[in-house]
């Protein structure tokens, strides 16, 4: 029944509904709210007025909400009566449920009435805050609208269903816990009280006495008030209305109210609409039964997704590893034949120094023989062996003859290693297809083609399909109309937001790509190229885009603890668990100037939620700030504490309450992180030296329930002081 709790609410106050009214858009309301929120319309849009002039339309007239304007997802927060020539434009507020509600054009009158009997101003307009239809009351007032009994029933069993242990109501002091129930005095007993206020004799031993527990539903299932016509409060309903589907009594019959309507019998009718709703009901019922197997698929397959990655990861590095050992044994192969290379120039050079060194030492002999031949003074002598020496020097000078003083072998090694063609394989390294659920390495496929065709066409950015939201961009190009080459794929490339390098952002077959992440008031250029198996082609023209000024974002339901729950467009978030758990929000700052608010729309039982920023990484199960991924300020009802790495510092006096609003600034041009609470700074600045990518973050329980708020300027006395500085 908890998951039944948000129907129970009203979605002004935030409480449970407190005697509902039906409005004719079927939404209900607590009558008090429902006053809070009456708006007092000018006397020419009066149910009277319209009577007088002929217009013949009923009591409860819905406004034109094109013409009023009332509401729109895209305003500032304001909505106005535009249909009134004369109607002030209203402030818009939001409950704790998150829808927008009007509050009243001037404060109600003091009266000590109860709400349903205090006079409602002439003239007034209510707004339902869930469809924000509008409708103007007659005479009756809030009198007019019929009171949801069965509502009532059912917030009063839910409250019942959710209580603590039955107490005995007669115990004086600390009540004790009830063992028996009366069901003719409706009373829970203890035992002792029991047998003093009921003893089992007299006429009290007729009374019928049973367990605690069959008697809240004995005393559930007792007739409960009957409800009465509003138009006459001392008849109850009888009979039902087809044509205006709404219970009537006797006297609305005999005043000829519904003459011409089909009127049927009440209880008929009753067991009728029981029955519809039933169908109605099994029906949704087997949409729940699928959307939880639903669940169940996708939760498998995350499990599924995980284990494939794992082992497609675990493939693709056995294959770029073959690659690597393949490229390492050729690497091995051809360091040999440079090593014989090596061994074969040195084994030449050697010889060749063996050779002449021997044929140097003859020639280096012979030279000095014939030198002391040419000392001796016997000329008989000197003739005798003169001939034959001439004849070995020039014999041996031949011998030195051309080419023999020359190397046989260069110092240059005649190898040239042509790795372009295995470089250009490299690059083109790709999947040719991914499959859904790869068992084997087989399932992976590279490819390695050489080219043979010409280059593609440069693309042309189309420029009415490229635009810029918050840090994101859209960019869509197309091939020109007469290119005959086809191409493969594209890249494309964006520079970093501040006239540096290009940086590749996408490569695929595609014509539009959405790059997330960029900073905010930055000025990007883009642009693409096509590719075949040949070549890339010409980059395009580039194009200038200009990232949103301020941060427009949500809460992130994909990174967020599953004890999260969140409503209104994901800006408001609680938790269902009473420990504390983590959301972040959807977008990263990395660079610039950064305010977010935040209000309090339920504070109970003095919790301590904490506000600040964090990695994408953050442990999420843990107050924000008990790990180094998280910077934050935590707070109470009477203080607050700066907190990282679960260190605690700067301990400041005064805390937060519901309705509080608690401001985040995070200068990374300072590098500092500034906390507000209700346009205050909280203590000094509380954490310097930020860089990085960081996220909004909030950790809460379910005590407490906040509201998100971006797109804000920064607070003027920041940026005066920062002028200053």
């Amino acid at each position: 029944m908890e998951e039944m709790e948000e129907e129970l609410k009203c979605p002004v106050c935030g409480s449970f509904y407190r005697e509902p009214i039906i409005l004719p858009c079927s939404h209900n309301l607590c009558q008090a709210c429902a006053r809070n929120i009456l708006v007092q319309t000018p006397e020419s849009e009066s149910p009277q007025s319209r009577r007088a002039s002929g217009s013949g339309v009923s009591d409860y007239d819905y406004l034109d909400l094109d013409k009023m304007s009332l509401y729109s997802e895209a305003d500032s927060g304001y909505g106005s009566y535009g249909g009134f020539a004369s109607a002030p434009t209203t402030p818009c507020q939001k409950s704790p449920n998150g829808v927008r509600v009007f509050p009243p054009a001037m404060p109600p009158p003091a009266t000590h009435l109860s709400p349903a009997l205090a006079p409602v101003p002439r003239n007034s307009c209510i707004t339902c805050p869930q469809c924000h239809r509008s409708l103007i009351l007659d005479d009756r007032g809030l009198r007019g609208f019929p009171k949801n009994r069965v509502l009532e029933g059912v917030i009063d069993r839910y409250q019942q269903s959710k209580a603590a242990a039955l107490k005995c109501q007669l115990c004086e002091k600390a009540p004790k816990e009830a063992t028996v129930m009366c069901e003719q005095c409706d009373v829970f007993y203890c035992d002792p009280c029991r047998l003093r206020c009921h003893p089992p004799r007299g006429p009290l031993a007729k009374h019928r006495l049973v367990p605690p527990a069959q008697g809240r539903v004995s005393r559930r299932l007792s007739p409960r008030k009957v409800s009465t016509c509003t138009d006459h409060e001392l008849e109850n309903h009888s009979m039902y209305c087809v044509q205006c589907k709404m219970p009537v009594c006797y006297q609305c019959l005999e005043e000829g109210k519904h003459s011409s309507h089909e009127v049927k019998a009440l209880g008929a009718m009753w067991k009728l609409h029981k029955s519809q709703l039933s169908q109605a009901l099994n029906g949704l019922s087997d949409r729940a039964k699928e959307a939880k197997e639903f669940l169940v698929q996708l939760r498998n397959m995350v499990q599924q997704i995980q284990e494939n990655s794992v082992e497609f990861e675990a493939c693709l590095v056995a294959q770029c590893d073959a690659l690597i050992d393949a490229l390492n044994r050729r690497k091995a192969q051809l360091l040999a034949r440079v090593n014989k290379e090596h061994e074969h120039k040195l084994k030449v050079v050697r010889d060749q120094i063996s050779h002449c060194t021997v044929k140097l030492r003859q020639t280096t002999g012979l030279m000095e023989y014939c030198l002391e031949v040419i000392k001796e003074n016997d000329p008989s002598g000197f003739l005798q062996i003169s001939d034959a020496l001439i004849r070995r020097v020039h014999l041996t000078e031949d011998q030195w003859g051309k080419g023999t003083l020359t190397p046989r072998m260069t110092t240059d090694f005649d190898l040239s290693l042509d790795n372009s063609p295995l470089l250009q394989s490299i690059h083109q390294l790709d999947f040719v297809q991914m499959k859904a659920q790869p068992r084997n390495c087989d399932a992976i496929h590279f490819q390695t083609t050489k080219a043979s065709s010409p280059v593609p066409a440069t693309p042309i950015l189309q420029l009415e399909e490229c635009c810029t939201h918050n840090n994101s961009a859209t960019l869509s190009w197309k091939q020109p109309p007469l290119s005959t080459v086809p191409a493969e794929g594209y890249i494309l490339e964006l520079d970093d937001g501040n006239g540096g390098q290009f940086r590749e952002v996408y490569v695929g077959k595609e014509t539009m790509c959405t790059v997330d992440g960029l900073h905010f008031n930055s000025t990007y250029n883009a642009r693409v190229k096509a590719f075949n198996k040949t070549g890339v082609s010409q980059y395009s023209k580039t194009l200038v885009l200009q990232t949103s000024e301020v941060a427009w974002f949500a809460f992130d339901p994909g990174s967020a603890h599953s004890d999260i729950i969140f409503s209104n467009d994901n800006l408001t978030v609680t938790c269902s668990s009473y420990d504390d758990r983590v959301v972040l929000g959807k977008t990263g700052f990395s660079k610039g100037v950064h305010y977010w608010e935040i209000t309090v729309d339920r504070y109970d039982n003095h919790p301590d939620p904490a506000f600040g920023v964090a990695r994408i990484d953050v442990m999420k199960d843990v107050m924000l700030g008990k790990d180094d991924k998280a910077w934050a300020m935590y707070v109470d009802n009477n203080r607050s504490w700066f907190m990282h790495n679960n260190s605690h510092t700067n301990r400041t006096e005064g805390g937060i309450a519901k309705g509080a609003t608690i401001g985040v600034l995070l200068d990374l041009n300072r590098k500092t992180l500034t906390f507000f609470v209700n346009d205050e700074q909280q203590g000094p600045i509380a954490f310097e030296n930020m860089e990085g990518l960081f996220f909004p973050a909030v950790s809460l329980n379910r005590n407490v329930q906040v509201t998100l708020h971006t797109g804000l300027p920064v607070p003027d006395f920041y940026s005066s002081r920062a002028s200053i500085a």
